[in-house]
């Protein structure tokens, strides 16, 4: 049955997912039987009651009460035992453990922003401890986004001007993929983040110190990461195609000019204006939608980012 399993639903990672699948195997279960009985007597009564000549008068059936009983009473029986599992289960989604870490999660067009009780922030990753109850509260700065992390079995809307929430409890370190599953535009396929479940002292370094391959990787390539990472590939083309910000290739060195009138050569002090302040100067022919990065990329991204735009020539 494992195999079974696993071909049909993805990996089972977090506390919730045994019971959800377990009702789903349940009613699938169910299904197939009365798929298979209804099968079976209707090619039994087909030949039992065929008709076998022209003179053979088909015989008066008048209803029979104990059959009727039975096939009402059982489904009934059967759809209830479903609504109460199925409830139970519900109810226990939606209430976390009092001793919750809390994460604000916010969608907004095409990332996902993550905020610790602590004030650090995250775009598109974020670090949970193994076997410990997560708790997250979603909320939108622009239309409906849906977090949803298969492995998880939790999914949830993200809607502007409220606050929804669910909540997990990881039961295996690894690394887990959040889908954006309402359609939120252009870059709604693009809208995808990763979870990272690491053992207690894992999760405690990544607390003190960030990834590691923050600090080790070359320049370039960790530009190229966050560009890949942190959403800047949905609004900034790396081959010279107009998008809903000005391209890289070409970029670094050129004069820029701003909506009021303003050049500004593209250098490393505006690149990291661009990043951390980006409503200061808004590049002529684009709208001002281009968000603050500010408590959300280290200094050394930033410079990752510097150093890879200076490469596309």
């Amino acid at each position: 049955m494992n195999w079974l399993h696993d071909f049909i639903l993805p990996k089972q990672a977090s506390t919730l997912s045994g019971n959800i699948d377990n009702l789903f195997w349940f009613i699938t279960a169910i299904n197939v039987v009365f798929f298979a009985l209804i099968a079976i007597l209707v090619i039994h009564f087909m030949r039992k009651y065929r008709r076998k000549s022209e003179n053979e008068v088909t015989p008066h059936i008048t209803h029979n009460q104990t059959l009727e009983i039975v096939w009402s009473v059982i489904p009934l029986f059967l759809v209830i035992i479903i609504f109460f599992w199925g409830f139970h289960g519900y109810v226990n989604a939606q209430v976390a453990p009092a001793n919750s870490i809390e994460i604000q999660a916010t969608g907004k067009k095409w990332v996902w922003q993550f905020e610790y009780p602590d004030g650090m922030r995250t775009l598109n990753a974020f670090h949970v401890p193994v076997n410990r109850p997560v708790r997250l509260v979603l909320s939108s700065e622009d239309v409906i986004h849906s977090f949803f992390v298969p492995s998880f079995r939790i999914k949830k809307d993200a809607v502007p001007g409220r606050y929804t929430e669910e909540w997990f409890t990881a039961t295996e370190p690894g690394v887990y993929q959040v889908f954006c599953t309402e359609y939120c535009g252009k870059g709604h396929s693009d809208m995808l983040a990763k979870i990272y479940v690491d053992d207690e002292a894992a999760y405690q370094k990544w607390l003190l110190e960030g990834d590691e391959e923050i600090k080790t990787m070359p320049l370039p390539e960790l530009g190229k990461l966050v560009y890949e990472n942190k959403g800047c590939a949905t609004c900034h083309s790396l081959d010279g195609t107009r998008g809903q910000g000005p391209t890289w290739k070409g970029t670094w060195g050129a004069m820029h000019t701003m909506t009021d009138g303003k050049q500004i050569k593209v250098d490393e002090n505006y690149i990291r204006e661009s990043i951390l302040e980006p409503q200061n100067h808004i590049v002529q022919g684009y709208e001002p939608i281009m968000p603050t990065f500010k408590g959300l990329i280290r200094d050394r991204e930033v410079l990752g980012v510097i150093e890879y735009i200076k490469g596309l020539k």
